[in-house]
C-alpha cells in the first residue's frame, strides 16, 4: 500500500473520530456560528464609528470566520494532541508501521478541513442572514486562510507540548486563547490607542483578524491584502513549528 493511500485512510479515520466527538463538533463548528448569530442579530443595524461607519456585520462576519479557523487549527488541534498523548494512543501508534509524517499530517489536515468548513459556513450565514457584501478579492482571502491555518496548526502543536496532563488541557489552551481573542477585536473592534490593543498586536490573533477583515472592507480598493499582518502570522507559525519540533513527545507524562 502506497503512502498516499495510507494518508487518505488515516485522514478518513481522523474525520470519523472527530464527527463522533460531540464536544469537538460543538466547539469547532457550532460555537462560532452560534456567536455569529447572537451578536449579528443583536447588532444587525449597527455601524462602527471606529471603522468609518462600516456595518457591524460587515466587520463581524470575516472576524468570526477567522475565529472559527483559529479554534479548529489551534485550540481543537492542541486538545486532540494532548488527549492522544496522555491516553497513550500516540505511543501505541508510534510503534506501528504507520509513518510519522502521515500520522501528524492527518491531524493537521483534518484541522485545516474543519477550519475551512467553519469559515465557509460563517461567510455563508453572514451573506444569507445579514446581507454581508462579498468582495471580489477571493485570491487574497484564500491566502489569508492558507497562512492562518498553517500558522495556527503549528502553534496548536506547540502549545500541546507544554500542557502537562489532561486536566490542564482546557484551562491552559482556552485560558490563553480566549483572552487574546477578546482583546484582539474578534467580537468588536478595539481602539488602536488602547493598552489592550497594543498588547494584542504582539500576538498573531489580531493580525489574522485584521487581514481577514481587510478582504471584506468595502471602503478600500485594491487587492485587500495586508502583507504585514500575514507576515507576522507566518513568523509566529514558523516559531511555533520550531518549538513543537524541539519539544514534541510521544509518551504521556510520568506520574
Amino acid at each position: 500500500m502506497n503512502t498516499a493511500t495510507v494518508a487518505f485512510r488515516q485522514l478518513r479515520y481522523e474525520q470519523k473520530v472527530f464527527r463522533r466527538t460531540p464536544a469537538a463538533l460543538f466547539f469547532t463548528l457550532a460555537f462560532p456560528l452560534l456567536l455569529l448569530v447572537i451578536f449579528g442579530t443583536l447588532n444587525r443595524n449597527e455601524h462602527i464609528p471606529l471603522l468609518g461607519g462600516v456595518r457591524f456585520t460587515q466587520y463581524y462576519v470575516p472576524s468570526m470566520a477567522a475565529f472559527g479557523l483559529m479554534t479548529s487549527c489551534f485550540a481543537s488541534l492542541a486538545g486532540r494532541f494532548v488527549y492522544r498523548r496522555e491516553a497513550g494512543l500516540l505511543k501505541r501508534v508510534r510503534a506501528t508501521p504507520l509513518p510519522v509524517g502521515v500520522l501528524i499530517g492527518s491531524f493537521v489536515a483534518n484541522a485545516v478541513l474543519m477550519g475551512v468548513l467553519v469559515t465557509a459556513l460563517n461567510i455563508s450565514v453572514g451573506v444569507a442572514l445579514y446581507g454581508v457584501a462579498l468582495p471580489d478579492r477571493w485570491p487574497a482571502f484564500v491566502l489569508v486562510v492558507l497562512v492562518g491555518s498553517a500558522s495556527f496548526c503549528a502553534l496548536g502543536v506547540a502549545i500541546s507540548t507544554v500542557v502537562p496532563n489532561l486536566e490542564a488541557t482546557d484551562p491552559m489552551i482556552f485560558g490563553l486563547f480566549m483572552p487574546i481573542v477578546f482583546i484582539s477585536g474578534a467580537f468588536f473592534p478595539v481602539p488602536p490607542s488602547s493598552i489592550l490593543s497594543r498588547i494584542a498586536t504582539v500576538f498573531p490573533v489580531r493580525h489574522l483578524i485584521q487581514a481577514s477583515f481587510a478582504v471584506f472592507d468595502v471602503r478600500q480598493g485594491g487587492s485587500g491584502l495586508r502583507l504585514g499582518d500575514l507576515a507576522i502570522v507566518a513568523l509566529w507559525g514558523l516559531a511555533g513549528a520550531v518549538f513543537a519540533a524541539r519539544r514534541f513527545r510521544w509518551e504521556p507524562t510520568r506520574r
